[in-house]
């Protein structure tokens, strides 16, 4: 006679979890071979069929099997404390970490060979300490924190905009990018195919620079723009002028833009005294973060300037032209989500933490 298969039973609660387990991309292998074999184990089948089917020992099966008939769901988790014992003393552990903040004599940062040879051990170790504790010496935030005095009646002004638009009125966020190279590759490059990535050369010619004045539509994402020569005041009031062409009479203007000596000539002030409906709201001293023609620019350099090969300024302002045209006609519009009494406060802990004096960080 067969011998009777046990069936191990699940409450709800448990069969959930072991479900949930199976699905869940997150899950490690470990833990999803055990939930499946507690599962397969519930349906009827036996040891047999599941090691077959799960390509595991009958072993395997049968031990997590036993364990979860004792113990439940806790005994599918691994206590702390099995396994292979560690092998490089926690003092040596302690001091990889610790000196990974403290440069050596002469140098900006550790390595993860020099440090393998200061502390004589193999820099697989030195990796896995480092990533274990999210030490990158070689990776560099960049920051700046805005030193304006009116930096929160500005900040808020700026995200009211975003926020809340004014009716009747257009948002838009206004800048220049200066200073874009036309440069021509020496020698034509590959293009990007199966089996092997682009090439261009390291060396290039320079047939000299534009500027890019943009203005972004915030309600729908469309752009005003234009190529000057140079950046002055003069260039900027030829922009505002054409912002002015090209908008609805009826509607009142909200501009956010930087602080920049240009904005503040005198022939703009008489310009804009003389135009009421434009609403100039300005970003507080460094933080050109606040306005998404930023995120714009961003943009155009990735998917339209920095990887081509111009060879005149006249070539580069085609392509340029080309690429706002398309924007246009497929407009992207930014939207601001991120919440402002949680900037400001990101922003005061940066502040408290660069005002207390570095003790220990170097020699």
């Amino acid at each position: 006679m067969a011998r009777t298969v046990e069936i191990i039973p699940l409450n709800a609660e448990q069969r959930t979890e072991l479900e949930k387990r199976v699905r869940s991309p997150k899950t490690s292998k470990r833990d999803h071979l055990r939930a499946e074999i507690i599962l397969f184990r519930a349906e009827g089948k036996s040891c047999k069929d599941v090691s077959k089917q799960l390509d595991v020992s009958m072993v395997c099966v049968s031990k997590w099997s036993s364990r979860f008939k004792r113990d439940g769901l806790s005994a599918l988790i691994d206590k702390k404390g099995r396994g292979r014992k560690p092998s490089i003393p926690s003092e040596t552990v302690e001091a990889v970490i610790v000196k990974a903040t403290r440069p050596p004599q002469g140098k900006n940062r550790w390595s993860i060979r020099s440090m393998a040879q200061e502390m004589n051990i193999s820099r697989s170790t030195v990796q896995r300490i480092w990533s274990r504790n999210e030490i990158k010496p070689h990776r560099i935030d960049t920051f700046k924190i805005s030193n304006d005095p009116a930096f929160e009646a500005k900040f808020w002004d700026v995200i009211g905009i975003y926020l809340d638009p004014p009716e009747k009125a257009l948002v838009f966020c206004c800048d220049e990018k200066t200073q874009v190279q036309a440069l021509e590759r020496t020698q034509r490059g590959l293009p990007l195919g199966i089996g092997h990535i682009r090439t261009e050369t390291h060396d290039y010619i320079r047939h000299g620079t534009t500027t890019l004045f943009a203005a972004l539509n915030y309600l729908d994402g469309t752009l005003v723009s234009r190529m000057e020569q140079k950046h002055t005041h003069a260039e900027w009031l030829r922009f505002l002028k054409q912002i002015d062409r090209e908008t609805p009479e009826d509607l009142d203007l909200h501009l956010i833009i930087d602080n920049y000596g240009t904005r503040k000539h005198e022939n703009v002030k008489q310009w804009l005294e003389k135009h009421p409906h434009f609403h100039i709201h300005f970003t507080p001293t460094s933080s050109s973060w606040l306005n998404l023609v930023e995120r714009f620019f961003a943009d155009i350099t990735s998917e339209c300037i920095r990887n081509g090969s111009f060879g005149s300024v006249k070539e580069l302002e085609d392509h340029i032209q080309d690429y706002m045209s398309d924007r246009n006609d497929n407009p992207k519009p930014y939207r601001w989500v991120a919440e402002g009494q949680e900037i400001l406060e990101k922003i005061n802990r940066a502040r408290a933490v660069l005002n207390k004096p570095i003790c220990g960080s170097g020699h």
